[in-house]
């Protein structure tokens, strides 16, 4: 709620003169909605969830102030409860308070200032617990992510070296020079998957506590200087790169986060190609217009089942077997894109290839 948005209250009364007095009172300092009943209470709630304080009368025909309170609670439980009440039934009430059923009760007949102190401190309580709320989601959410992080530095760091060590192992009773460079070949594979993943988890760390810098950013350059990591390794696997730049325009971004975009892109387009297949390609192409980029990496490779795209940029997720990889790569691609406010688009056909889109919103040159 901004600064200028009404506090919106639900006042409940069987007395329609109660109900209209309530209203006139309070109309220019809150947004009033009004109920005769329970019923008509439950619908208001249903149809405005951004309800925050709601005020009954205790003595109402169908059940009491207090019995409503307990079946909202349970229903609607975010909106603060403040009961009227003209008895001196208080023992009940007191229940409901233990119980948590109400915030406070106000005795009838009440006055303005009772009324509005009421709506005001039950509005400050709303805040505050909706704060609260949001912080144990993001606490759980930071927890989970915690547990998986550990239980795939574990494995993944573990693995390789694992493997390291066992070679070394085998090694020492082999005379065989054959023997010997398999063996060397298995721990330069170990060794380059253990870079990968502690690389990508530099990366993550960098993109979690990154603050961005907003500077021009040459397309060209930028995709050529990412590309030339990849070409040597292309050329020994026979697969083309190539790219193409549109750019006539200045463009303001952070470029380490679209260095690490395009970076973990070309990774998976080059990683994940189809070992026996003819004219194997990647492909980026790159435009840059009305102060928006747009970068599309294409390649011919394995593809993606159409069952796994929907979790290709979660943490830890692998969409196939066929290569190692450590499930950091997309994932940093996605929250750097979270962070400079851009897209990613995936489509994908098994045994055909991969196209990713991706659309990066630049930084107003007039704000720089």
């Amino acid at each position: 709620m901004n600064a200028f948005e009404k506090i919106k209250v639900l006042y409940i009364d069987d007395e329609q003169n109660n109900l209209n007095s309530f209203k006139a009172t309070f109309r220019f300092d809150y947004t009033i909605l009004i109920a005769q009943d329970t019923n008509k209470a439950f619908e208001q709630l249903k149809a405005n969830p951004d309800i925050r304080v709601i005020l009954c009368d205790q003595r109402m025909p169908d059940k009491t102030g207090v019995e409503f309170f307990e079946e909202a609670c349970a229903l609607y439980p975010a909106p603060v409860r403040i009961l009227l009440t003209g008895y001196a039934d208080l023992e009940s009430v007191i229940d409901a308070i233990n119980k948590g059923h109400i915030f406070r009760y106000i005795k009838k007949p009440w006055t303005d200032v009772d009324i509005k102190s009421a709506i005001e401190e039950g509005n400050k309580f709303y805040i505050t617990t909706s704060m609260l709320a949001i912080k144990n989601k993001e606490l759980q959410s930071a927890y989970d992510e915690l547990g998986k992080f550990a239980y795939s530095v574990t494995h993944d760091m573990r693995g390789p070296l694992l493997s390291v060590i066992g070679a070394l192992e085998i090694s020492k009773s082999m005379d065989s020079i054959v023997e010997i460079r398999e063996i060397l070949d298995m721990m330069d594979a170990a060794v380059k998957k253990l870079d990968e993943f502690i690389k990508n988890m530099h990366e993550y760390y960098n993109l979690k506590r990154m603050e961005l810098i907003f500077e021009e950013v040459d397309f060209t350059k930028v995709v050529s200087d990412v590309g030339a990591f990849f070409n040597i390794g292309g050329k020994m696997d026979k697969v083309k790169f190539s790219f193409n730049v549109v750019q006539n325009e200045v463009f303001l971004c952070d470029e380490i986060a679209i260095k690490i975009i395009l970076n973990n892109l070309l990774s998976n387009a080059f990683k994940y190609q189809r070992r026996k297949a003819e004219n194997k390609f990647v492909e980026v192409n790159v435009e840059v217009k009305n102060n928006e980029a747009t970068l599309i990496v294409k390649d011919n490779g394995i593809g993606i089942e159409e069952s796994h795209i929907p979790r290709v940029f979660d943490m830890f997720y692998r969409a196939t077997s066929e290569e190692t990889g450590s499930g950091f790569g997309l994932y940093n691609v996605k929250d750097a894109l979270n962070k400079l406010n851009g897209t990613i688009d995936v489509s994908s056909v098994v045994n055909e290839g991969t196209v990713f889109k991706v659309i990066i919103p630049g930084k107003p040159n007039d704000a720089s």
